[in-house]
């Protein structure tokens, strides 16, 4: 079947390569979606860890022979996730007779994943799209409503800051969103530039990026209650904390500073 709107191509093509996963050894996690395939490997001992990455790309070079495909090397890339204590390991990964390109960032289902998850180079473009957000609003400002004006704000400027703010809303740099947050709803409001923006998101009943992240937070812990323990399984006691979360025991940062912490 030929879909000439080309609607339909990435549904036909996660149908096709919908074995791929269990041909592929469970060393690996395989992501699918629409026509981008990841495979995330964990394991950090540098011998382990450069024998199961070349193994796992033979596994998946004899499935494309075998289903007659053919990987694209120049779109496929290796990136290394570390902690701040972690070395980086020195390894050229292959595919066939073709080596595969080591990235310091991709971006991964919108949202640009750096080599240290700082989120970095993720903000750094939203910062981009939001100064273009603030700009096209400033544009429009004379000749619309307030009204107009706010919704044009959720349009161009909270559907920015809002996509995947779950995990990169805890960052240091989301600092630079904030300031050009403010920037957008002091043009609206008409207000100087160094107004206190306090009492205008009140009034506007729009969310600071804190505040956003918060929510959003919320929302994930309530949509995935089974994700979470309460204390109730981890003690007998009956206390005020039963029915609380449990906070996982985590030593890393990194992971302290994610949503399941």
């Amino acid at each position: 079947m030929v879909d000439k709107g080309n609607k339909n191509i990435p549904l036909l093509f996660l149908i096709y390569i919908n074995d791929l996963s269990k041909s592929v050894s469970d060393k690996s996690r395989p992501i699918l979606f629409a026509d981008d395939t990841s495979f995330i490997i964990a394991n950090r001992n540098e011998t382990g860890f450069k024998f199961k990455t070349n193994e796992i790309f033979n596994e998946i070079n004899k499935w494309f022979h075998n289903n007659l495909l053919m990987l694209n090397c120049d779109k496929t890339f290796f990136l290394q996730v570390l902690t701040k204590t972690d070395n980086e390991i020195n390894m050229q990964v292959s595919f066939g007779n073709r080596k595969i390109a080591t990235a310091q960032s991709l971006k991964f289902w919108g949202l640009t994943v750096d080599t240290t998850l700082t989120w970095k180079h993720h903000i750094g473009e939203l910062t981009s799209r939001m100064n273009k957000a603030c700009y096209a609003i400033r544009s429009i400002k004379p000749f619309m409503s307030l009204d107009v004006l706010r919704s044009t704000y959720f349009s161009y400027a909270h559907s920015i800051l809002s996509y995947g703010i779950t995990i990169w809303g805890n960052s240091s740099s989301s600092d630079d969103i904030f300031k050009i947050q403010k920037r957008i709803i002091r043009i609206i409001m008409n207000s100087s530039r160094n107004a206190s923006c306090r009492q205008l998101f009140k009034d506007l009943n729009i969310l600071p990026i804190q505040s956003q992240y918060i929510y959003s937070i919320l929302l994930f812990v309530t949509k995935h209650k089974d994700q979470f323990l309460s204390n109730s399984p981890v003690h007998k006691y009956n206390t005020r904390q039963t029915f609380d979360l449990c906070v996982p025991t985590a030593n890393f940062t990194i992971y302290q500073k994610g949503v399941y912490y």
